[in-house]
């Protein structure tokens, strides 16, 4: 891969592990100068040894305190910032709504919607002082689709989306370009995780439920982590210099969420 992100200084958010990593090591790739955050110390340590000098912090970004301090090390670390990836985020409890306790509906919405907030809050001043930026949310399929079961995850997707659309209104005179990437089922721990929790809410076998979700793509097929950092590093790209305000979907055309479970 070329150095077309020579020198930029990115920070992306649960980095050490699944998609975050896998960017991670994408822009490092790129060129890029790099920070990184996630709860998971040891992830951190082994990414930090695997990308030569990525500064890692340990942060909940669900956590104001923890994420002004991340800021404050990161920017030490970089000297500014030309690049946020906001993509820390978990799924949430699986049942119906009527179901879900209150703390694991407001834990999901903290770590998916106020996450996004709390470095948002503190990356756009940086990017509207030297008048210039990108700024890169995570959504979801989930967030362009219903998904049963799901109401949590699928409700803080959707507002990331607003998030995204209204931001790049507020912050585009600045030159900062605001968008949102809508993964579809990304291979991996996670994934497998999901499909298991909805496995045992239904009583259908994972078998079941993963070739339903297969079914519903007009690809047939899940996406990778690598593919969804190779649009991350588009949109950071000068290739994406005037693309603003945008979802794009990262999935093989999911067509419809939710099977009949």
């Amino acid at each position: 891969m070329a150095k077309e992100l020579s020198g930029r200084r990115v920070l992306i958010t649960a980095g050490g592990s699944g998609i975050g990593r896998t960017m991670a090591g994408a822009f490092h790739q790129a060129g890029a100068r790099i920070a990184i955050c996630d709860v998971d110390g040891a992830a951190l340590e082994q990414t930090a040894r695997e990308l030569p000098g990525v500064t890692a912090v340990i942060a909940d970004v669900a956590d104001a305190g923890d994420v002004d301090a991340m800021f404050t090390k990161a920017e030490d670390a970089l000297g500014g910032l030309d690049v946020l990836v906001n993509n820390a985020g978990i799924a949430g409890p699986t049942g119906l709504l009527e179901d879900l306790s209150l703390d694991d509906w407001r834990r999901c919405l903290a770590v998916n919607l106020d996450g996004h907030f709390h470095c948002l809050r503190r990356a756009v001043p940086l990017m509207k002082a030297q008048g210039a930026g990108c700024i890169i949310n995570l959504s979801s399929s989930a967030g362009i689709l219903g998904l049963p079961n799901r109401t949590p995850y699928t409700a803080s997707k959707w507002a990331v989306v607003g998030l995204t659309k209204s931001l790049a209104m507020e912050v585009g005179p600045f030159g900062i370009r605001v968008n949102a990437i809508a993964p579809g089922s990304v291979e991996g721990d996670r994934m497998d995780r999901v499909i298991a929790a909805e496995a045992a809410a239904s009583g259908h076998s994972e078998a079941a439920i993963r070739e339903d979700y297969v079914r519903t793509v007009s690809m047939r097929t899940f996406v990778t982590a690598e593919d969804v950092a190779a649009m991350a590093i588009f949109l950071a790209s000068d290739a994406g210099a005037k693309i603003s305000g945008q979802v794009i979907s990262v999935d093989g055309h999911t067509e419809a969420l939710g099977g009949p479970y």
